[in-house]
C-alpha cells in the first residue's frame, strides 16, 4: 500500500518537472573563452580593451568560474579594473 502511493507521487513529480529533465538542469552557461590564454598578454589598467572583455553589460565583473581563469588571474584582473575605474578609464556603472 504504501508502494502504491510513491508511485504515484513519483509520477505526479515527474509531470511537475516539465522539460528540464531528469536532473533539473537550468540552462547552464557556458564559458567564454579567456583572452588570457595567450602568455604574451599582460594584465594592466591601461589597457582598457582588455579589462572590458571581463565585465558585464552593466559594468560588474564576471566571475573566475564564467570566465574560465585563475584565481590569481581573476584578483589581478579585479585589481586592474578597480584602478582603471578609478583613473576614468573604465565605468563604474553603465546607465
Amino acid at each position: 500500500m504504501g508502494r502504491e502511493s510513491n508511485n504515484s507521487m513519483s509520477e505526479e513529480f515527474d509531470n511537475e518537472r516539465g522539460e528540464r529533465g531528469e536532473r533539473g538542469e537550468r540552462g547552464r552557461r557556458k564559458r567564454r573563452v579567456s583572452p588570457l590564454a595567450d602568455p604574451t598578454v599582460v594584465i594592466d589598467y591601461k589597457n582598457p580593451q582588455l579589462l572590458k572583455h571581463f565585465l558585464t553589460e552593466r559594468g560588474k565583473i564576471v566571475p573566475a568560474r564564467i570566465t574560465g581563469i585563475t584565481a590569481r588571474q581573476q584578483r589581478q584582473i579585479t585589481k586592474a579594473i578597480k584602478r582603471a575605474r578609478m583613473l576614468a578609464l573604465l565605468p563604474y556603472s553603465v546607465q
